[in-house]
């Protein structure tokens, strides 16, 4: 995935002024990340939860993810971790569930759920699991007018990002890449840095064409710092 320095994203720039709004995540913002083609060494959960999920959950207390989302998760650890969240006095994660919603909200989300799944693997005849947290996801808070979704997938960002130019019906919603919060996290949490700094390099500097197309860990801080001086 491109790394984007050039630009603002609006929707950094709110969270950054009030942290409290609801962010909707995909799964991969949950999942540690594995690149088994490309290095030897993953992420293990103890750490991934130590520098990225438990502070991403103090930073945004309204974090939520789709009932499909949860329902896929497979890792034992990251299911004990969300069923925690929502099993916690007062609930410390939101569950969308599509059960919640009207017979009009219904509708729509299945017509915008039709936009979407074709540029995507998901079949809802065959119900597969490919793709199909992110289609349901997408609809449900489109149909909510719920702002932001949270993702690394570029595919699923995409569905947002080219919303207008592919009728997808998500045109209210806005995207927050990974490296967005990740350097939220650096300003919000210095102590965090260097692991944060390992985390960027995974996702975002491992390949040699990452390399060629995204900054490394200093210029992206320096870089983006300078977009978001004004909310710092």
């Amino acid at each position: 995935m491109k790394v984007d320095v050039a630009k603002k994203n609006p929707s950094l720039e709110s969270l950054f002024n009030d942290p409290t709004q609801v962010i909707t995540l995909d799964a991969n913002f949950l999942i540690p990340p594995d690149r088994p083609n490309l290095s030897s060494r993953g992420i293990p959960f103890s750490k991934f939860q130590a520098f990225w999920l438990d502070p991403i959950f103090v930073t945004f207390p309204n974090l939520a993810i789709h009932e499909a989302v949860r329902d896929e998760l497979v890792s034992r650890d990251i299911k004990t971790f969300i069923q925690d969240k929502e099993g916690a006095t007062p609930p410390q994660i939101i569950i969308h569930k599509d059960s919640e919603l009207t017979r009009v909200e219904m509708m729509l989300r299945e017509s915008i759920e039709d936009k979407i799944y074709p540029l995507t693997q998901y079949d809802p005849q065959v119900n597969n699991r490919d793709d199909r947290g992110e289609v349901k996801t997408l609809a449900y808070i489109a149909v909510k007018g719920l702002l932001y979704f949270a993702a690394h997938d570029s595919n699923a960002l995409l569905l947002v990002e080219m919303a207008e130019s592919w009728s997808t019906g998500l045109d209210t919603v806005q995207a927050i890449k990974m490296y967005e919060i990740i350097f939220c996290l650096c300003v919000k949490t210095p102590s965090l840095r260097q692991s944060l700094r390992m985390l960027y390099k995974y996702q975002y500097y491992l390949t040699k064409n990452e390399k060629l197309t995204n900054p490394e860990w200093g210029i992206f801080i320096e870089s983006i710092e300078s977009l978001y001086q004004s909310n710092l």
